[in-house]
């Protein structure tokens, strides 16, 4: 009897699953995705028409000179190599240490240092840049007794810190806690279990954090006025002034020349471009590594 009643009551639920929605369940999750995709195209509006104009008004300046002559020859060859070695400098000081202390924080920071520590992360990304840059000046600048690479490589590591920090925590802990379990029940240790499992699972949330953070130092113009000046010449080197596109942008932003004024568009497109190809090749290196 049981045995019968068990099979109705598994006939039943099959059919409640097998049978279609209601038409107002069905039409209600219409409305909601056209509600979300219409306010997804409004806030995408501003953006592509930013992109569009900028492009619409600096392709003409893009040739091929430009990409190796200096400013000083109306071009933007030491700023595009000054904007690469001081983010390089910045990645180079704040991922290792954003991504470490982000792995301390979520899987080893249950204790009062943590909670400082993400505390401290925390006010560091509302901090703004103008602030971080007279740090800089105070730190490195005043005590080398000159503008330099290093000095911006520095200042653009302390904007960077917070973010890789923060979003690494958050992609640790999206990665479920079984998969901790299994490594765990198959003898893995808590170092091998954090960083053969959950750090590689974790690396596409990472890399993405990453991203954001180049891309944000990417466009930073005031820590650099501070920090590297700026030059219209190649630069001496790390310990001397360096040129770099955002305050390439702000110069000639502020150059009473209409033709030079013109050229921001140029520089914005080149800019954009930069970050773009960073972004596509880290990309393309994730997808890679997965695939293997």
């Amino acid at each position: 009897m049981s045995n019968y009643i068990d099979s109705e009551s598994d006939e039943s639920i099959t059919k409640e699953l097998c049978s279609p929605l209601p038409k107002e369940r069905v039409t209600f999750t219409y409305l909601m995705n056209a509600i979300a995709f219409g306010f997804t195209g409004l806030a995408l509006i501003p953006l592509l028409s930013i992109l569009w104009e900028i492009f619409i008004r600096g392709i003409s300046g893009i040739k091929g000179e430009v990409f190796v002559k200096t400013v000083i020859d109306n071009g933007f060859g030491n700023a595009i190599l000054g904007t690469i070695v001081m983010v390089a400098i910045g990645a180079f000081l704040s991922i290792p240490t954003g991504v470490m202390t982000g792995i301390f924080l979520a899987e080893f920071g249950q204790n009062p240092i943590a909670n400082i520590v993400r505390f401290i992360a925390n006010i560091l990304t509302g901090v703004p840049s103008i602030v971080v840059g007279i740090f800089a000046y105070g730190i490195i600048v005043l005590t080398t007794k000159g503008f330099s690479a290093i000095a911006g490589g520095f200042a653009l590591a302390v904007i960077m810190l917070p973010v890789i920090i923060l979003t690494t925590e958050e992609s640790l802990k999206l990665i479920p806690t079984s998969q901790r379990l299994a490594s765990a029940a198959l003898g893995g240790t808590r170092f091998q279990t954090t960083f053969r499992i959950v750090v590689t699972a974790a690396i596409p949330g990472i890399t993405t954090g990453v991203l954001l953070a180049v891309a944000r130092a990417a466009g930073e113009t005031a820590p650099l006025i501070f920090t590297a000046l700026f030059s219209l010449d190649w630069s001496e080197g790390l310990l001397s002034p360096t040129a770099s596109l955002p305050v390439l942008i702000f110069n000639l932003y502020n150059d009473p020349d209409p033709e030079k004024n013109q050229l921001v568009w140029t520089t914005s497109i080149i800019l954009l471009g930069l970050i773009l190809c960073v972004s596509i090749i880290s990309r393309v290196v994730v997808s890679q590594r997965k695939i293997k």
